[in-house]
């Protein structure tokens, strides 16, 4: 008897690391880039550079946004606070604290 219980728990712990194995199929190359459901693809800043020096405001967060192809943007203050975690998609709009945009970077 509990070499029943011994076998059905090593099937069941082999199907169960079976379904977290990768398969080639799923590995894609680095420099292809992530399209979401929407169309946009990562975020990429340089795009969004010609709003260095120029005062935030929503229509320019909105243009950045659109020309860099993130799929949501911010504007962060000096002393915001913010999370720490990394989107690819997002644009930040860094400002001084006379709201003049003074780095744009992706995250």
């Amino acid at each position: 008897m509990p070499w029943k219980f011994a076998s059905s728990g090593l099937v069941l712990a082999a199907l169960l690391l079976a379904g977290c194995s990768s398969t080639a199929e799923s590995s894609k190359p680095a420099e292809e880039p992530v399209s979401s459901d929407a169309g946009y693809s990562r975020c990429d800043a340089a795009a969004a550079q010609f709003a260095v020096g120029k005062r935030a405001s929503a229509a320019l967060m909105e243009q950045a946004r659109v020309k860099s192809g993130a799929q949501i943007a911010r504007v962060l203050g000096p002393n915001d606070m913010v999370t720490l975690e990394y989107r690819s998609e997002r644009l930040n709009l860094n400002t001084d604290q006379g709201a003049m945009i003074t780095r744009v970077n992706c995250g």
